[in-house]
């Protein structure tokens, strides 16, 4: 389905059973797509366990943008994708989430859009090689769960466990989580258990 939002049109790939007892909101990373293995894993993960599931693609890459733009920009067209995708899922609690760049979106939203908690895979806590770049203040500043899923060969660094609610490091997987997505599937869906209306 396709959402207006203030930046243009983003795009939803929408799945849900027959009963859906919660709504997870998934978006990309800056580079990537909403095909990407770890959620896709997700997605399948989720659905086993009641939730409707929403691959969000942001308006910035259906226009054809290399990168997101503005943190500001960014959290006002994924907001205005929310109010949607919420309208059509009256009640269900939210969860929101994403990889890499699509996890510090939701983390900064999370109150605004009022979720429950929030799924981080990958989150990159600073630019490679840079550590003195901190993006910890946004897992900290989520205001809810959050649960962080990342390898522990992640050039972007890795959270420490006091910044989240959960932090799950899998060994030998990198940024992309690609090596055992059924594994981040997993994780995640035991992690949604204690949302389900």
């Amino acid at each position: 389905m396709e959402i207006m939002t203030p930046r243009g049109p983003a795009r939803a790939d929408v799945d849900e059973g027959d009963d859906a007892r919660l709504l997870l909101v998934l978006t990309h990373g800056s580079a990537g797509g909403v095909d990407a293995p770890d959620l896709l894993a997700v997605r399948e993960a989720a659905l086993g366990v009641g939730a409707a599931v929403a691959r969000v693609t942001q308006a910035f890459r259906v226009a054809g943008a290399r990168a997101p733009g503005s943190a500001e920009r960014q959290d006002e067209a994924w907001l205005a994708v929310l109010g949607e995708l919420r309208a059509r899922w009256p009640g269900l609690p939210l969860v929101q989430g994403g990889r890499s760049n699509g996890a510090r979106v939701a983390c900064r939203t999370a109150r605004a859009a009022g979720a429950v908690a929030v799924v981080a895979l990958a989150f990159p806590l600073h630019p490679p090689g840079r550590p003195e770049r901190s993006r910890a203040e946004e897992l900290r500043g989520a205001g809810v769960d959050v649960l962080v899923v990342n390898g522990d060969r992640d050039p972007f660094g890795v959270p420490d466990a006091a910044d989240a609610t959960r932090l799950v490091v899998l060994p030998g997987e990198g940024h992309d989580l690609k090596k055992r997505p059924a594994e981040v599937g997993e994780v995640v869906a035991d992690w949604l258990t204690r949302y389900l209306g």
